[in-house]
């Protein structure tokens, strides 16, 4: 199951609570809740590959580590990418293998 994330609130609670509000409650607290429909580590690789295909690397550096957190390999890490880069670009697949390498580390 995923964790309660607190990222909105901590972040930008007091500057656009309404935001924080959609993004902790709604989006991660009720969207991401929906395991039976699909689950916290598949989400996670839509996520990641929508984040890389737009080029979204602050968040996807995020959802790199979430991932992580939801059970997605180094391995799967790596074809999800290697994958993309046909379809989403060589440059995006290299910054997005940077961050990989951030967050996984030495696992590979």
């Amino acid at each position: 199951m995923a964790k309660k994330q607190t990222a909105g609130h901590e972040r930008l609670g007091e500057f656009a609570p309404q935001f924080a509000a959609f993004n902790d409650d709604v989006l991660f607290g009720q969207v991401w809740a929906r395991e039976e429909q699909l689950s916290a580590h598949d989400r996670s690789m839509i996520t990641i590959a929508a984040l890389m295909s737009s080029g979204d690397f602050a968040q996807l550096r995020a959802h790199l580590a979430i991932g992580k957190d939801h059970g997605i390999s180094p391995q799967e890490t790596s074809e999800i990418i290697t994958h993309l880069a046909f379809y989403c670009g060589w440059p995006k697949a290299w910054s997005a293998f940077q961050l990989a390498k951030e967050i996984y580390g030495a696992e590979r």
